[in-house]
């Protein structure tokens, strides 16, 4: 019997042509299968139908079929982020050259735990991390910043308070506001850091005047955490504020640009994160507003010699001789040992697009948000909790209990119809639209905003309008 043939070597490209073929058919069959941007009928429903479509995983014989039969019912069962009605979450639709680059990496399987596993995968590996500092902390001939790749914003989050944790010998708390991301907290915990202090967000954003009385009455040393683009809201802290209140506490400033850390590269948007160079660690995350495949993260540091707290030694992928030979030593970069190649798709991307296209992408994101919440302020029937700042809206239909807001929400999730998150500011519940795909259109905005007034008026008056 021979083997069943491999993804990379003289024959790979031959053996791939082919699969590729079925599953881009697979994808389209499924696709239109779907006929939304979910799947409908509700998680039980999907649930029997894709255990009725695949059948049997692990049969007593291989199925030459099962590449199409699994890809098509994955797909049909798919969110579909390139749907412009699929609005729920920072899941954002990537780009066709970031997938192809992906199958690259894939492919070939460079795993950057070790310079003769990846050799040119660590030089574009260390050609990335740099242009990411840079593009964080600018040139400063008085400091050396630098960025590892991660698995996202929870993987950054987490390093960042164990670098904290480490240039402080082990001792450091955590003062972050209502508004942060649910990672630090678990990140504090993971580390066993004592339980974090947190300040008052009221209007969404971490208050200065409480983070400055925080800080006063507060002992030892301190990490402060700010977020550049809040999950729910996209709303950024005053970064400048925080940043000179750390300073003049001499606590550490980190801060989570997860959600925005794509406005750098935008010209008219940049200046809102103002201050963002004056952390000591910046978490970005570029499988948000930056078009990624999952996953697509990194941590960006001000002084590199933070990082030497990940220095780690394995004889078989470090030895001494070897590094003091030249071998790049991989294995302080992270603390994974196997790590894939996800630079690649980030650099293809990077160059294919350039600052100027990305740019593009950010900017009309965040004008996709301005029109709808446009629109929502222009409807009676509906109320704006405030104008977005990034590419998230918060609605809700007016004069609705709360109760009614989250199943018009379920209604459309069940109906496969529309997919739109949820997210509780003021006390109240809100829908939330959070717009990552820059093909959509003023027709889509406008599709997004009657499907939940009907559903609204389905479930409040039982009819549609």
């Amino acid at each position: 019997m021979s083997s069943p043939p491999l993804a990379s070597g003289p024959e790979g490209p031959h053996a791939l042509r082919p699969l590729l073929a079925t599953v881009l058919d697979a994808l389209d069959a499924g696709a239109r299968a779907r006929g939304g941007p979910l799947p409908a009928g509700g998680p039980d429903a999907v649930a029997a139908r894709f255990r009725e479509a695949v059948g049997e995983i692990l049969p007593e014989r291989g199925d030459p079929h099962a590449v199409h039969t699994l890809v098509r019912a994955f797909a049909e069962g798919a969110a579909d982020p390139a749907h412009p009605l699929c609005a729920a979450h920072l899941h954002c639709p990537p780009l066709a050259v970031a997938a192809a680059a992906d199958l690259a990496a894939s492919a070939l399987n460079p795993s950057l735990d070790s310079w003769d596993q990846a050799p040119a995968a660590s030089e574009l590996e260390a050609m990335v991390v740099r242009l990411a500092a840079t593009e964080v902390y600018g040139i400063d001939p008085a400091r050396t910043p630098d960025s590892v790749i991660t698995t996202g914003g929870t993987e950054s989050n987490q390093l960042a308070l164990l670098l904290a944790r480490e240039t402080h010998g082990g001792s450091v708390r955590l003062v972050t506001g209502a508004n942060a991301h649910h990672s630090l907290p678990r990140a504090a915990w993971l580390l066993g850091l004592p339980d974090p202090v947190v300040v008052p967000a009221p209007a969404g954003t971490l208050d200065p005047t409480a983070l400055a009385e925080t800080l006063t009455r507060l002992t030892g040393p301190l990490l402060v955490a700010a977020t550049a683009g809040t999950t729910d809201a996209g709303l950024i802290d005053p970064l400048p504020e925080i940043a000179a209140h750390c300073a003049t506490h001499g606590a550490r400033l980190h801060i989570d640009a997860a959600y925005g850390a794509g406005l750098l590269l935008s010209t008219r948007h940049r200046g809102l994160l103002d201050g963002l160079d004056a952390a000591d660690t910046v978490t970005l995350d570029l499988h948000k507003l930056g078009w990624q495949p999952v996953a697509a993260g990194l941590l960006a540091v001000r002084d590199a010699r933070d990082l030497t707290a990940l220095r780690h030694r394995a004889d078989y992928l470090n030895a001494t001789d070897d590094t003091e030979a030249g071998l790049p030593d991989l294995l302080g970069r992270s603390l994974r040992t196997t790590r894939r190649p996800d630079v690649l798709k980030l650099a293809v991307t990077l160059k294919t697009l350039g600052r100027a296209g990305l740019a593009g992408l950010v900017d009309r994101v965040c004008a996709h948000a301005r029109e709808f919440a446009a629109l929502v302020d222009a409807h009676p029937g509906f109320e704006l909790h405030a104008p977005p700042v990034l590419s998230t809206v918060l609605f809700r239909p007016a004069d609705t209990p709360d109760a009614t807001v989250a199943a018009v929400r379920r209604a459309l999730l069940t109906d496969g119809t529309a997919v739109l998150g949820r997210a509780r500011l003021d006390g109240r519940l809100w829908l939330k639209a959070t717009l990552l795909n820059p093909a959509t259109g003023p027709d889509d905005l406008a599709a997004l905003l009657q499907l939940v007034a009907e559903s609204r008026a389905t479930l409040v008056e039982g009819h549609t309008p």
